[in-house]
C-alpha cells in the first residue's frame, strides 16, 4: 500500500498527465481551424462583413427535464472596431447555472497567439442591463482592447444548467455585416421527454440537417441591412427548440401548446401574487363607487398607478418571469413590467373588473409571437381588458400614456394572454392610417426682406401622438432646440414662446409655437423666392440599391396635413406660383395646392398619407421614387415681386 505522500505524487503525476492528454486532444481539435485572416475568405464570405465566424459549434446535452450541459467552441475573425462585439466571449450564471469551463485566445492577423485566457482572466461582474434595481444574474467576460485589426478569438466554454425552460436556439446568420464559414448545432436528448422544433428559412440558405436534431450551415454570406426590410428574424435561418415537459428555477412546467404553457404561467407564475393590504382596497374602492361603468373604474385605476408608481426593472426570480408581489409593488411604489401589470390587476380585481396579465415583444418594430410553436417567448408584460368583443391594452410602465394607447411599443402584434384555462393569442391595437395624424396650421407674416413671424398649431394623433415623449418636463432649452431641430430648414430660426396641450382622454396633443426669423425667403433682385412648405418639408429619401433583395414593409401608416395662410407685407405681390400636384400610388399620395386668396394672401395646403403594407422587392424603386417626388414638390417656390417706388 502507498503511504499518504506517495499517493499524492501519484495524483499530482496522474492529473499532470490528464491535463497534457486533454491539452493535446483539444490542440488537435483546433488544429482543424485556420486563426489567420485569410484574405480570399474576406473578399468572399466576409464581404461586406464587420466579422467572419470561422467555426461555431454549439452543442447541447438535455440530461433530465431539469439539467441541460451546452458546450460551445467559437472562433470569429474582427475586421473592425464596429465587428468587436462579435467577439461573444462571454457566459451568465445564477443559482441555477454553474460554469464549468471558461477560456479563450487571441490571435492577431497572421494566426499568431498573442494571449490566452483562463476563466480567472475573464471580468466577473453583475449582469446589470442599466435599468435594474435588482438582477440576480452575473456575467464573465473577456475584455479584450484590441490594438489592431483584423484580430481572431477562440473560445470555448461548458455550462451546465438546472433549468430547462430555455434551451438556446440556433440562429447560424448572426446579424447584419457578419459572415459565416461554418455553424453547426446538435443536441442530445437524454431523456425520453419529447422535444418540440422548429426550423425556419433553412432551405433558403442551403443549411443541411445531418440527423436527428443536427444541423449544419456553410458558408453564409453577410447580410447587409436594407431600408424598410422586414425584420431580421423574419427571414433569416433558425432553429426553436423546447421541451414538453421543462423545469424553471425548480418549477415543473408542461408545454405542449400555447393554451398549456399559459395554464402553467397562470397556476405556477401568478396564483397567490395579488393579495393587497386592506387600507389599498378600501382606498380604490372609494374612488371608484361613482363610476358607471367598468372602462371607467379601469381608467380611475390606471390613474391611481400612474400617480402612486413608477418603473424600475427587477429581473429576480423564476427566471425574470414571475412578478413581484403585489402587496410589495404597493409598499415600495415602483415595479418592472411584469410586477406593475400584475399589480394593476390586483387592483381591478378589487373593483370587480376584468383583466388578464399577458406577455408580448415589446420595441418600436413589430414582432410577434409564433402561434405554431409555444415556448418562453416574449419580453414585456402588460395588462389587457375585455371590453365586448374587442381588448383595451394598458402600458403599466409609463406615468404618462394615456389610457388603453400601445401606439409605437406594444401596438398591431400577438400577445399571450394568460387566463385561469390557459394561454390565448390575442392580436392587440391596430392604428389605421386615418387614426394617425398630424395636423399643422400656421398664420404667416412675410416682409419684403424676406424674413416672417408665425403662430404654429400642431395637432398629433395616433401613433402621431406626441403627448407620450415627455415633452412638458424637459428643461425649456430643450424644448426649443426640439423645435430648432424640427424646422432646421429655416437657418435662423427664432423660438419666441410655445405651449403645450395634453388631452389624454381624446389622446391628442396640442403643440402652439411663435417662431420667427429675419432671413427666409431669398431675395434676387426685386423679386423673392419662397418655399411656403415651411414646417413640414420631406427631409430624408430612402437609399438606392442596384439590387434589391428585401421586400419593402411598411409597419405604419400615417397622415399629414397642412394648411398655413401668408400675410405679405404691403408692397409684395404674385408673380408666379406653382400649379397643384397630385400624386397617386399604391404606397400613399400625396397634394399640394397654392391659391391667391387676394389682398395679400395666399394659402398652401399639403396632404400627404402612407399606407401600411407589405410590397415585393420590385416595388422599392416606386416606393423611393414617391419619395424623391415629395421632397421635390416640397420645395417648390412661389415667386413674389417686390413693388419699386420711385
Amino acid at each position: 500500500m502507498l503511504n499518504l505522500v506517495s499517493q499524492l505524487n501519484l495524483m499530482m503525476y496522474l492529473k499532470s498527465y490528464l491535463g497534457i492528454f486533454i491539452l493535446c486532444l483539444t490542440t488537435n481539435v483546433f488544429a482543424q481551424t485556420n486563426f489567420s485572416s485569410n484574405i480570399l475568405e474576406k473578399a468572399t464570405i466576409g464581404k461586406n462583413a464587420n466579422a467572419l465566424v470561422k467555426t461555431n459549434e454549439v452543442e447541447i446535452h438535455i440530461q433530465a427535464y431539469n439539467k441541460m450541459l451546452v458546450k460551445s467552441h467559437r472562433t470569429v475573425t474582427i475586421y473592425n472596431e464596429t465587428g468587436d462585439s462579435k467577439g461573444q466571449a462571454y457566459e451568465y450564471y445564477d443559482e441555477t447555472t454553474k460554469i464549468k469551463t471558461l477560456e479563450a485566445t487571441v490571435y492577431n492577423a497572421k494566426g499568431e497567439k498573442i494571449k490566452r485566457y483562463k476563466e480567472k482572466d475573464f471580468l466577473d461582474v453583475a449582469a446589470v442591463d442599466g435599468i435594474s434595481i435588482y438582477n440576480d444574474n452575473r456575467v464573465k467576460y473577456l475584455k479584450y482592447a484590441a490594438i489592431d485589426y483584423p484580430y481572431t478569438i477562440d473560445y470555448i466554454s461548458e455550462v451546465e444548467h438546472k433549468m430547462t425552460a430555455f434551451i438556446p436556439s440556433w440562429s447560424p446568420l448572426e446579424g447584419h455585416y457578419t459572415g459565416v464559414k461554418k455553424s453547426s448545432y446538435q443536441i442530445f436528448n437524454e431523456t425520453d421527454i419529447p422535444l418540440a422544433v422548429k426550423e425556419e428559412h433553412l432551405e433558403d440558405y442551403n443549411i443541411k440537417k445531418v440527423g436527428d436534431y443536427h444541423y449544419v450551415a456553410e458558408d453564409l454570406l453577410a447580410i447587409k441591412p436594407e431600408a424598410l426590410s422586414p425584420e431580421f428574424h423574419a427571414y433569416a435561418p433558425r432553429v426553436k427548440v423546447a421541451m414538453q415537459t421543462f423545469d424553471m428555477k425548480g418549477i415543473q412546467g408542461v408545454n405542449t401548446s400555447w393554451n398549456d404553457f399559459g395554464k402553467w404561467m397562470y397556476n405556477n407564475l401568478l396564483v397567490d401574487t395579488r393579495t393587497l393590504p386592506e387600507s389599498v382596497k378600501t382606498e380604490i374602492k372609494a374612488l371608484t363607487k361613482d363610476a358607471s361603468s367598468d372602462i371607467e373604474k379601469a381608467k380611475i385605476v390606471y390613474e391611481y398607478l400612474q400617480v402612486k408608481t413608477r418603473y424600475i426593472s427587477v429581473q429576480v426570480g423564476i427566471g425574470g418571469w414571475k412578478p413581484m408581489l403585489a402587496e410589495d409593488v404597493d409598499r415600495l411604489s415602483y415595479g418592472d413590467c411584469k410586477g406593475l401589470s400584475n399589480y394593476t390587476k390586483a387592483l381591478l380585481d378589487v373593483v370587480g373588473v376584468p383583466s388578464y396579465y399577458a406577455v408580448i415583444y415589446g420595441g418600436k418594430n413589430i414582432r410577434n409571437f409564433d402561434r405554431e410553436f409555444s415556448a418562453t417567448e416574449g419580453n414585456h408584460a402588460v395588462l389587457t381588458i375585455p371590453n365586448g368583443d374587442n381588448y383595451i391594452w394598458l402600458e403599466c410602465t409609463s406615468q404618462k400614456t394615456p389610457f388603453g394607447y400601445v401606439a409605437n411599443f406594444t401596438d398591431d402584434r400577438d400577445a399571450l394572454v394568460i387566463t385561469p384555462e390557459g394561454g390565448k393569442i390575442i392580436h392587440t391595437t391596430v392604428y389605421e392610417t386615418s387614426e394617425n395624424v398630424l395636423a399643422t396650421s400656421a398664420e404667416i407674416n412675410l416682409n419684403l426682406k424676406g424674413g416672417f413671424s408665425s403662430q404654429v398649431e400642431m395637432k398629433s394623433y395616433g401613433s402621431q401622438y406626441r403627448g407620450s415623449d415627455g415633452l412638458e418636463e424637459d428643461p425649456e432649452k430643450d424644448q426649443k432646440l426640439r423645435f430648432k431641430n424640427m424646422w432646421d430648414n429655416v437657418n435662423d430660426l427664432v423660438v419666441e414662446s410655445f405651449q403645450f396641450t395634453n388631452d389624454k382622454n381624446e389622446v391628442v396633443f396640442t403643440e402652439n409655437v411663435k417662431v420667427s426669423a429675419k432671413l427666409y425667403a431669398s431675395k434676387t433682385g426685386n423679386r423673392l423666392l419662397l418655399v411656403p412648405n415651411i414646417f413640414n418639408k420631406l427631409s430624408h429619401i430612402p437609399p438606392r440599391y442596384s439590387k434589391r433583395t428585401m421586400s419593402v414593409e411598411i409597419d405604419r401608416g400615417f397622415l399629414d396635413q397642412d394648411e398655413y395662410v401668408f400675410h405679405l407685407e404691403k408692397g409684395l405681390q404674385v408673380e408666379a406660383l406653382q400649379p397643384p400636384i397630385s400624386i397617386e400610388t399604391k404606397f400613399g399620395s400625396y397634394a399640394i395646392s397654392i391659391e391667391d386668396l387676394g389682398d395679400g394672401k395666399l394659402r398652401y395646403k399639403r396632404k400627404l398619407k402612407l399606407e401600411k403594407g407589405t410590397y415585393p422587392k420590385e416595388d422599392y424603386k416606386a416606393y423611393r421614387d414617391f419619395w424623391v417626388s415629395i421632397s421635390k414638390y416640397d420645395n417648390s417656390k412661389v415667386v413674389l415681386q417686390t413693388k419699386t417706388t420711385n
